[in-house]
């Protein structure tokens, strides 16, 4: 019997907490440095932090073209059923729509970054009229000294700037720079990619299967709801274009991240990245791809726990909620939002990392001081896993640390 049967079941309809925020993991799941734990109310503290920076607008804002996103959009679940008839039969999705925002949320730069004040939205539009070309859009920024973006950031004397500052003084200890990632819900994508390949030495054995860029076409001809899979400012085009345009995607990442992993001089290294990552047709096509094996994985998985096999414990919550209970939701109601109008939830970071076998740890600044400042996505990497590093104020956007140093005291 099919593993995948019963995916199409009716799912459970969303409590009513799911009407004032997005879908959440109903148990946040991740380990850190000295200890495994579970944590807890996640969603709300990095809620509590972004409100503290936006009270402190006045003291903080700095003159930056591009500035951290993450812009997490209260939205109410409503459940839509498929009506393209090669849509699974039962196969409900829920669709993220506005909810009734507050005064500021529903101001007229509400489809802004909600870090950004109106000047520097409006600099933002202006600079990309002058330029007229994705080269010029930054989604890496130069580097910073930490301490110095630190300062700029979290000027004020509230309990949550100075927690942040606390933070940031902890990861000085370990780099010496910052580059901002551009916010426009690819951030998580977009951090972990280019860490990983700014220290790629080799080409990762998954990149090497010879069935690699088979992906779209073996897994087309066993699950006919992956015809619902949406591109990027592409909706509405057949599987069998779709599935051409994602085999191409796949084999430029594995081209670039070949091309990149060969070089062997860092600094021809770090401009290969910075080159890469200013060709906006190509970016995108590699966070596509990046989709595509976050889907694949999660059926892998889906598949393991249904044939009795042991499976990492963020899948049971992968699968746990109301809204992806199988792949086919995952893809409806997640993956195809990814990069139009959301980013990564946390347990999708944990499938982020299985799909590359990367662990990603990531500083977690508004947790300073308790045993979650530092996370590891998975929460139980294979030992010969590289590891990535990232930084996030607020589990939503996220940045990236530079040039190790030695520990030094501050």
């Amino acid at each position: 019997m099919d593993n995948l049967q019963g995916w199409m079941t009716e799912p459970t309809s969303l409590s009513a907490g799911a009407e004032e925020k997005k879908e959440s993991v109903p148990t946040q799941l991740v380990k850190h440095t000295n200890e495994v734990g579970v944590a807890s109310e996640e969603l709300v503290s990095a809620n509590a932090a972004a409100g503290q920076k936006e009270q402190n607008t006045s003291e903080i804002r700095q003159d930056y073209v591009y500035r951290s996103s993450g812009r997490p959009e209260k939205r109410d679940m409503i459940k839509s059923p498929v009506t393209d008839q090669d849509a699974p039969r039962n196969c409900e999705l829920y669709v993220p729509v506005a909810s009734n925002r507050s005064a500021v949320e529903s101001s007229e730069e509400s489809e802004e970054d909600m870090y950004r004040d109106e000047e520097e939205i409006e600099r933002e539009k202006i600079l990309l009229c002058e330029t007229n070309s994705s080269e010029y859009k930054l989604s890496v920024s130069p580097e910073m000294d930490i301490m110095e973006y630190c300062r700029k950031e979290w000027r004020g004397n509230t309990p949550v700037a100075k927690r942040m500052r606390k933070g940031y003084e902890a990861v000085a200890q370990k780099f010496a720079s910052i580059r901002r990632i551009r916010g426009d819900n690819y951030c998580a994508f977009r951090a972990t990619l280019f860490q990983a390949l700014s220290q790629a030495s080799q080409l990762p054995r998954w990149l090497q299967s010879e069935d690699f860029t088979m992906l779209p076409e073996n897994l087309l001809s066993k699950y006919d709801w992956i015809k619902q899979w949406q591109l990027k400012q592409k909706p509405g085009k057949k599987m069998g274009e779709i599935s051409d345009e994602i085999k191409e995607y796949l084999i430029l990442l594995r081209k670039k991240w070949k091309n990149i992993s060969e070089i062997k001089d860092p600094l021809e290294k770090q401009e290969a990245c910075d080159k890469l990552f200013k060709n906006e047709e190509e970016e995108y096509s590699l966070y596509e791809a990046l989709k595509f094996l976050m889907l694949n994985t999660a059926i892998e998985l889906y598949n393991a726990d249904k044939s009795g096999r042991r499976v990492p414990v963020f899948s049971w919550l992968l699968f746990a909620r109301d809204t992806s209970s199988n792949p086919c939701q995952l893809m409806h109601n997640h993956l195809n939002h990814i990069g139009h109008s959301g980013g990564l939830e946390q347990v999708e970071m944990f499938l982020l990392a299985y799909a590359l076998q990367y662990t990603i740890q990531v500083y977690r600044l508004y947790k300073y001081s308790t045993d979650e400042f530092i996370t590891l996505y998975p929460n139980d990497p294979e030992e010969d896993w590289p590891v990535v590093t990232l930084i996030t104020e607020d589990d939503r956007h996220y940045n990236i640390p530079v040039r190790m140093c030695q520990e030094t005291m501050l």
